[in-house]
């Protein structure tokens, strides 16, 4: 022990999810003295299932979120350059005269 103060934390990983234990507050880091101690009793394995399975299933949410928001501004990144492509084109279109002038009214021929 380092005699810094333990901490209560809850294990995320398969074979523990949701056990309670104690470590040293500074648990996980170069400078942790690594005391441990589960303070809860064993997990039925039925329950551990669960928690294991709701787990897979919030993270591969969380992952289809962070890839659907990737999608959407790749898209609207896409569609902003569609636009302003369009936009140049037709600017330059004009200016090169190369669009067709309004119809003329009846009776202005320039014959």
């Amino acid at each position: 022990m380092c005699g810094r103060s333990a901490t209560i934390r809850t294990s995320w990983t398969e074979n523990n999810s949701g056990r309670k234990f104690l470590g040293c507050n500074f648990y996980g880091r170069p400078d942790a003295c690594n005391y441990f101690k589960w303070v809860d009793l064993l997990v039925h394995p039925r329950y551990k299932s669960i928690i294991n399975g709701l787990l897979r299933n919030a993270n591969h949410k969380n992952a289809l979120e962070k890839s659907l928001q990737r999608k959407f501004i790749y898209h609207r990144i896409l569609l902003a350059m569609v636009v302003m492509v369009v936009l140049v084109r037709d600017v330059n279109l004009d200016q090169a005269g190369w669009v067709c002038p309004p119809p003329m009214k009846p009776g202005n021929d320039r014959h």
